[in-house]
């Protein structure tokens, strides 16, 4: 099935998302589809799935104008959408996910389970997916629960897949394994939208690339003869370095440490397993490995957001091991989040509120029992300026934004108070080239300030650029500490040490 967009344009008030796009969809091959958050990406696709309704354009089906009503209008025309967050019921099986509002039903029309997990495991082996029908989605690993999402729209005989943001948060490893998906599902005909902000993927897995830029399309090309600097370079309108300048860090005294620190699961499964390590002011301290082996609880346990069993953390010469989460605020550690969604905003709330969620208590923003909400919408408006927000209006709903723009509302609050200590983890995550680079330029203005930064990310290159000293988790455990000065650091054997080689050299 080819899909063609002529013309498609869509406003929200004032603010043109989407400006008389044309973009045309193959059955058989994968459009790599880039631009920066804000570009007008999900609308677009939105528009294409049947939730938004254009204000000017056409959408043409095999060459003839549909006109979709609603989202099951979409569905009923063959496109299926796989969000970057995923719309699945933990307590309930991957079959049961996979047919949920299409059940199939026998006599009396009674739910016929045997003929759903019949139907979902003959799409299973179609497409080589590996899904097991029978597990609860609660149990299952990040990559396995994309894989159930893919099924959903296959199961709702989709011939169009919009893959938004489908890497995110998977591994190297799963994201290898996802590309052979991508590929069984283009060699069964399948037409592929995959949006993306990772320029390397989007080379290797893409026929033809589009670029989308303040919601016009600015760029098309061929994957065989692109770089990643001339996706970045069509993405943002200016050049972009993909390296961060820094001095030699000038490191002080210790602003973080843990000692011997464990922490256990409800099952009294180890999950840190006597974690040892230091930040000190003035540099940036990397944690690498694959995610999953502990770098999650390693965050939460410093942070405050989950008890430890045993060992001590120290901030700033106090031990802050039983300290609330509050209280590490109050002191002075920021904190962006790995899951901006369940630690990092409210989405019901404005993108002001969202500013000021660590700190509306504070005088500067209190008269008495009283918030001054002017101050709070003038500082608000002055953190999207400074980190390039793009939002209509401070007023807009967190929620509403995209999600790189989310990140970095969360990134300008946190980066913007006075701090001693930075705990990032994965704070570039679903965010485009140019935000990527300033928040990397903020994080070493952090360092270079006397802050003492910690770097938890699944993208080596991240740790690899940004850090003084790295150290390397697997299975709970610090297994490695490699010294990073000057970029020295040997990179293979990072990643051996994230792989379980612990024969990490010392810094």
């Amino acid at each position: 099935m080819d899909v063609e967009l002529r013309g498609l344009t869509k406003r929200f008030g004032s603010v043109v998302a989407n400006d008389h796009v044309d973009l045309q969809i193959r059955a058989g091959e994968v459009l790599g589809l880039l631009g920066e958050n804000g570009a007008g990406k999900s609308t677009m696709m939105n528009m294409l799935s049947g939730l938004y309704s254009p204000d000017e354009g056409e959408i043409l089906i095999d060459g003839k104008p549909v006109k979709f009503e609603g989202p099951g209008d979409g569905i009923e025309a063959g496109i299926g959408m796989v969000h970057q967050h995923f719309m699945l019921v933990p307590v309930m099986t991957v079959a049961e996910n996979v047919v949920l509002g299409v059940e199939p039903t026998g006599r009396f029309g009674h739910l016929d389970i045997k003929k759903a997990r019949a139907q979902v495991e003959e799409i299973n082996q179609k497409y080589r997916l590996h899904v097991p029908p029978d597990e609860l989605i609660e149990e299952l690993p990040v990559g396995i629960q994309q894989r159930v999402e893919i099924l959903k729209v296959l199961f709702r005989s989709a011939d169009v897949l919009i893959l938004d943001e489908p890497t995110a948060v998977l591994t190297p490893q799963e994201v290898h394994e996802f590309f052979g998906i991508v590929d069984t599902l283009k060699k069964a005909g399948k037409a592929i939208v995959f949006i993306t902000h990772k320029l390397h993927e989007v080379l290797e897995i893409s026929d033809r690339i589009s670029v989308l830029r303040q919601g016009r399309i600015t760029g098309e090309g061929d994957p065989k003869t692109l770089t990643e600097a001339d996706l970045a370079e069509m993405m943002v309108g200016r050049p972009v370095s993909f390296t961060t300048a820094k001095e030699p860090a000038k490191p002080g005294r210790t602003m973080l440490e843990m000692s011997d620190v464990t922490m256990l699961d409800e099952a009294d499964e180890m999950l840190l397993d006597h974690v040892s390590l230091t930040v000190r002011s003035g540099e940036v301290v990397g944690v690498a490995g694959v995610q999953g082996n502990g770098q999650t609880e390693l965050v939460e346990a410093i942070t405050g957001l989950e008890r430890v069993a045993s060992g001590k953390i120290v901030f700033d010469g106090d031990d802050i091991t039983t300290a609330s989460v509050r209280e590490r605020h109050k002191m002075g550690m920021a904190h962006i989040p790995e899951d901006r969604h369940k630690s990092g905003m409210v989405d019901s709330f404005t993108v002001a509120e969202n500013m000021v969620l660590n700190s509306y208590y504070s005088p500067y923003y209190s008269k008495g029992w009283a918030i001054d909400w002017q101050k709070v919408n003038e500082t608000a408006a002055r953190y999207c300026v400074e980190f390039d927000v793009r939002t209509p209006s401070v007023f807009l709903p967190g929620g509403a934004l995209s999600g790189g723009n989310q990140q970095k509302m969360v990134v300008a609050r946190e980066l913007e108070r006075e701090t001693k200590l930075v705990v990032a983890s994965q704070p570039t995550r679903g965010v485009d080239v140019g935000s990527i680079e300033y928040i990397h330029e903020r994080l070493i203005a952090s360092r270079d300030e006397g802050d003492g930064v910690l770097i938890v990310s699944s993208e080596l290159d991240e740790i690899m650029g940004l850090s003084d000293r790295i150290y390397v988790m697997y299975d709970g455990k610090i297994v490695a500490e490699f010294d990073n000065t000057g970029g020295k650091a040997d990179r293979n054997a990072v990643g051996l040490a994230m792989a379980g080689a612990h024969e990490g050299e010392a810094a």
